[in-house]
């Protein structure tokens, strides 16, 4: 299903009586900050595996734009995660997180406890596949939004966030996009608010490698609608989702404080990249991985051996980007304003890493996935971690 494959429906929400552990992340819009009266105020894939390889809006940026680096010791703020796959602080305190495989989303209170806001209904775990991206926002009523593989397609929908600290639950749910192309591998997931209002959302070529270069294809593009789930009369190609087509697989996206769009996408077997995302640009895949210097296509601003990388999210903290790793398993830091150049943390020391954002206290959040069919889980994973910054000397 295509452009055309957009359905909305209601219905009550079924929400876990089981506490469970986990933490869950607030993807807000970059310029938006809590009114008073806002109840959240105050408050294939060879890429990833083993073998051959094939924006979120955040907290107020530090006034110092110096590039940042890990300092001392991470610490383990949640353990025992199932697949975890996207992290949301709120700005009341409390954390959330999405888990892929079990399809629920899970709290870390402010007190540190862990426990179940809800399962998502109709997620259909296959593969990569399952509860992929969260981003929260106030649009006159608290929404949390999700992106999941359902049986049939990928989907984003809203919920109505219920409660507070301590206590969120999931209400009524309104299905926004449907017929996002879905496959074992290659489902991209990510969400995130951009300053503008508007939610972007990445979408994988679901293993149809020509769908990335179909503009009538929700597949292998960045996506941008209103956060009712319509076009925007504002984007590229008229009555069209399409922001940005040519990806693979593109797992990570975050605005910086210019408000410019950074994508991290998964290479086939040659090179991964990090990309500046433009409205109405072709990023090349399939006919090109990596730099290819041909006409008609951007290319990433840097790229890296697929051993070395396969990137999933993609955080901000500052004026420094930083970029996980599956299956190099390794955190990149890369500086804005020196895109081509980047410096990696923690090699071979937490696993392979699914998500990093920028956590309340000017440090950063990171998520291990260790648990999924590619890793090989510790006795404690998987885990949030909190990962204190400093300026890079």
């Amino acid at each position: 299903m295509g452009q055309l494959g957009r359905r909305r429906t209601r219905a009550p929400h079924r929400v876990l009586a089981l506490a469970v552990g986990a933490a869950m992340a607030l993807s807000g819009c970059a310029a938006g900050v809590a009114e008073p009266d806002d109840p959240l105020a105050g408050l294939l894939e060879p890429d990833e595996g083993a073998g051959t390889a094939s924006a979120s809006p955040r907290p107020t940026a530090p006034d110092d734009p110096a590039p940042l680096a890990p300092t001392g010791d991470t610490t383990a703020v949640a353990t025992g995660l199932t697949t975890p796959w996207s992290i949301v602080p709120l700005p009341t305190g409390s954390t959330l997180l999405s888990e892929r495989d079990t399809g629920r989303v899970l709290e870390l209170t402010p007190e540190g406890a862990l426990r179940s806001v809800g399962t998502v209904a109709g997620v259909t775990p296959f593969g990569e596949g399952g509860l992929l991206g969260l981003a929260a926002r106030d649009v006159g009523t608290p929404y949390l939004y999700v992106f999941h593989t359902a049986a049939q397609d990928n989907r984003i929908v809203r919920y109505e966030l219920t409660g507070a600290p301590g206590s969120y639950g999931l209400g009524a749910s309104e299905v926004l996009i449907t017929g996002i192309p879905k496959a074992r591998n290659h489902n991209g997931g990510r969400l995130a608010f951009g300053p503008d209002g508007m939610l972007y959302a990445s979408t994988g070529d679901a293993q149809q490698v020509n769908l990335a270069q179909d503009r009538g294809s929700l597949a292998g593009k960045i996506l941008r609608m209103t956060p009712e789930g319509d076009v925007p009369a504002d984007n590229p190609f008229p009555g069209s989702y399409v922001y940005s087509l040519g990806h693979r697989n593109p797992q990570g996206i975050v605005f910086d404080r210019e408000g410019r769009l950074w994508a991290s996408e998964l290479g086939q077997n040659t090179w991964d990249e990090l990309n500046r995302i433009e409205a109405g640009a072709n990023y090349g895949w399939p006919v090109v991985e990596g730099i290819g210097g041909r006409p008609g296509f951007v290319d990433p601003v840097q790229q890296w051996p697929t051993s070395e990388a396969s990137p999933s999210g993609l955080g901000i903290v500052g004026d420094t980007l930083f970029m996980v790793a599956l299956r190099g398993q390794r955190l990149w830091a890369i500086d804005v304003d020196a895109p081509g150049t980047s410096t990696a943390y923690f090699v071979r020391e937490l696993g392979r890493l699914r998500d990093a954002v920028a956590a309340p206290d000017g440090g950063l959040s990171l998520i291990t996935t260790n648990t999924d069919v590619n890793g090989r889980p510790g006795p404690d994973d998987d885990r949030l971690l909190a990962v204190p910054l400093a300026p890079r000397g």
